[in-house]
């Protein structure tokens, strides 16, 4: 009998249905010569400080550094049931093998060794390696297991990513917290990302706006440009002297040009398109793909190649003529997809580009979730644009003379629209507009032709700021950080992997660095100060690209785990040992408090605490407690607008006020009425007769 590991519930169903396994037992599934069961992502994880020893259990800038000696893993008590599941199954006389099915990657390989080491198991290990749920793929993966033991340098550097993540998080993060008086999470990807979207932030609050402007003429249906002017009346003397004077078209250029179609997605790329076009969050992308590549709809995601393996032509083919029978925005064109450019083995490492599945044929779309129908139909969008025809256009640029200044028109003729008739379809299925080309097309202008009582103008402009960072342009900025110094066959480059940047800006956004306004990211007060405090080794991109770079290398076999993790154990000792305590500045995080209203005792300010609304005033006693007994008898949620309303009109409305007598709710309004005493108390005024039933 041979045991099946997979990630996720889901997956192990897949992988049981495939091989035609059919018995459901208690967290696992039985057939003939497989069971199959599954981890629920990380099922042992690095143990947290306190199982070192009782002197890590409570924060001290003593404790510093924790370097564990012999490493623990911790199964969490949501899991255990699911762990010891897995333990029996290892450990049953009629195992003799074990299958690692986890996904394939260097996650995955973590996820399943942590289990065996945990559980104790020296059973012999194969590996599945697959990039698709396709029956036919994990069939034919099941007709190839690799030896396990062809992964070990591939778990090194999970283990090394940990283990890292683990001693510079829990260090830096207690050190920091302890010397700043508030916690402050601080990462070895995540430190240098907060780190971009700061000083963005500041370039766009330092920012001036300039004034500049342009003398335009209008020589029939083109418009000429000038240079830009600083100065407006510059602008305006050349325009005074240019009316009512000829202009003469001294040069004339074109040129023919190609843009390439696209490159096939690969998790980076689609997550900045999915933002772009959809609004989605990098995470959202990512939760989105995962669970079509586990509905057999979409190859594995977590890739960071953007090309297919030279064997994968005939999939491919049939993939296509699917999708051109499928995609209504498809139905009005002809297209010979052209699939030799999108394969190259050689720029295919662990898995290839994310292209959609032949299952696409049998599903019906109309079923799926509207946010993973956009996701693969713009993964299908993005198959057929990489394989369709070049974007031929030529570009005219007509240069004018006017009184001895140069003024320039600029325009742009499509020949053939190739891919991009295929982007603006799609953009239009989704009742999205494709962008407008800067350049119109120019009139036929032929050199030394002149023009006599044109209009001529000035137009006012504005320098602009630069732009806030938006989940996709931080995530392109992510994937660039560093590259300069990186080399060329570096595997990965830049901060974090595919796989793991949109969690690093989740994780930013959840401790209270970074926060949404609409598509941007915009740092709070607490990240731009944590930033300020960080030392430039923790907030630098490059040496964070540098580890990267390293636990590729690991993967490899060409560089040393011990020697890794040498450095970065030197590194921790080395942030804890130049802590400065006595410099360290902790007003920078005191929270600010904002005033909903005057207390009526005193007239202070009353501010939110998280189990009252009190006054600011010390020697005052006025508080109102969001537990008081009134208010969850009638199962109201005391919320900052009602306690704004009863300071400020001793009166707030409220709805769905519930009745012990009737069982019934109203509306109606929650009268404060203080007696000055220790407790505040309030009564109800009814608005209107009670509601229905």
């Amino acid at each position: 009998m041979k045991l099946i590991i997979c990630e996720k519930p889901s997956v192990g169903m897949t992988i049981a249905s495939a091989l035609g396994i059919e018995t459901k037992k208690d967290g696992y599934m039985e057939g003939t010569d497989f069971l199959v069961s599954w981890c629920i992502g990380h099922l042992a994880e690095l143990s947290q400080p306190s199982c070192y020893g009782s002197k890590y259990e409570k924060w001290s800038l003593e404790a510093l550094p924790i370097l564990p000696e012999t490493w623990q893993l911790t199964v969490s008590k949501d899991k255990e049931k699911q762990f010891s599941v897995l333990k029996a199954l290892l450990f049953r006389s009629d195992v003799t093998e074990v299958i690692n099915a986890c996904d394939s990657g260097r996650e995955g390989e973590l996820i399943f060794r942590f289990v065996m080491e945990k559980a104790g198991c020296k059973k012999p290990v194969k590996r599945l390696w697959i990039s698709s749920m396709e029956e036919n793929a994990i069939r034919k993966g099941f007709e190839s297991l690799k030896d396990g033991k062809d992964y070990d340098s591939l778990y090194k550097s999970a283990l090394c990513r940990a283990k890292a993540d683990w001693l510079v998080g829990i260090n830096a993060t207690r050190l920091f917290s302890l010397l700043y008086n508030h916690t402050l999470n601080v990462g070895r990807v995540q430190s240098p990302t907060l780190k971009m979207l700061v000083d963005r932030s500041e370039a766009i609050m330092s920012f001036k706006k300039e004034k500049y402007y342009h003398v335009r003429l209008a020589l029939g249906d083109a418009e000429a440009v000038s240079e830009k002017f600083s100065d407006k009346d510059a602008a305006e003397k050349i325009a005074t002297s240019c009316k009512g004077k000829s202009a003469v078209c001294t040069s004339l250029t074109s040129e023919k040009k190609e843009a390439l179609p696209p490159k096939l997605f690969d998790l980076t790329a689609l997550q900045k398109e999915a933002n772009r076009i959809f609004g989605y969050t990098a995470k959202q992308t990512l939760d989105l793909a995962q669970s079509l590549y586990e509905k057999k709809l979409l190859t594995y995601p977590r890739t960071d190649s953007n090309y297919l393996t030279d064997d994968m032509k005939e999939t491919v083919d049939k993939v296509i003529s699917t999708l051109l029978s499928k995609l209504s925005f498809m139905q009005s064109i002809e297209f010979t997809p052209e699939i030799t450019r999108l394969l190259n083995s050689k720029k295919v490492s662990d898995h290839y580009a994310i292209i959609p599945t032949i299952e696409f044929q049998k599903t019906e779309l109309s079923l799926l979730p509207e946010s993973e129908r956009n996701i693969l139909f713009l993964v299908s969008a993005r198959l057929l644009m990489a394989s369709a025809a070049f974007h031929i256009y030529e570009t005219v640029t007509a240069i004018f003379t006017c009184e001895n200044h140069t003024f320039t028109a600029k325009g742009k003729t499509v020949i053939s629209s190739g891919w991009k008739e295929i982007e603006a379809l799609f953009l239009m299925s989704l009742k999205e507009k494709p962008e407008k080309e800067n350049e119109k097309e120019l009139p036929a202008f032929q050199e030394e032709q002149n023009f006599e009582n044109f209009p001529v103008k000035v137009t006012e402009h504005d320098t602009l700021p630069p732009k806030a960072y938006t989940e996709s342009t931080l995530l392109s900025s992510m994937e660039r950080a560093g590259n300069k110094e990186t080399t060329e066959d570096a595997e990965r480059k830049g901060l974090g992997t595919p796989a793991t940047r949109a969690g690093i800006i989740e994780k930013i956004i959840k401790a209270g660095f970074v926060t949404r306004k609409g598509k941007q990211l915009i740092p709070t007060k607490d990240g731009m100060n944590l930033i300020f405090v960080l030392p430039e080794t923790l907030t630098s991109p490059l040496l964070t690209a540098e580890w990267e770079n390293e636990l590729s290398r690991i993967a490899k076999g060409e560089v040393n785990a011990d020697s890794f993790m040498g450095k970065i154990e030197a590194l921790t000792k080395e942030l804890v040992e130049n802590a400065d305590a006595e410099k360290a500045k902790a007003e920078l995080f005191k929270q600010e408090k904002t005033a909903i209203g005057l207390c009526p005792h005193c007239q202070n300010p009353v501010y939110e605490g998280k189990k009252n609304y009190y006054c600011s005033n010390r020697d005052c006693r006025f508080s109102m407690w969001k537990n008081d007994r009134f208010f969850e008898d009638r199962k109201i949620i005391f919320t900052p607008k009602i306690a704004k309303a009863l300071l400020k009109d001793k009166k707030a409305k409220v709805k769905d006020i519930y009745s012990h007598k009737t069982g019934k709710t109203y509306d109606g309004n929650v009268v404060l009425c203080d007696t000055k005493d220790k407790y505040v108390n309030y009564r109800i005024e009814i608005e209107r007769k009670k509601k229905e039933e």
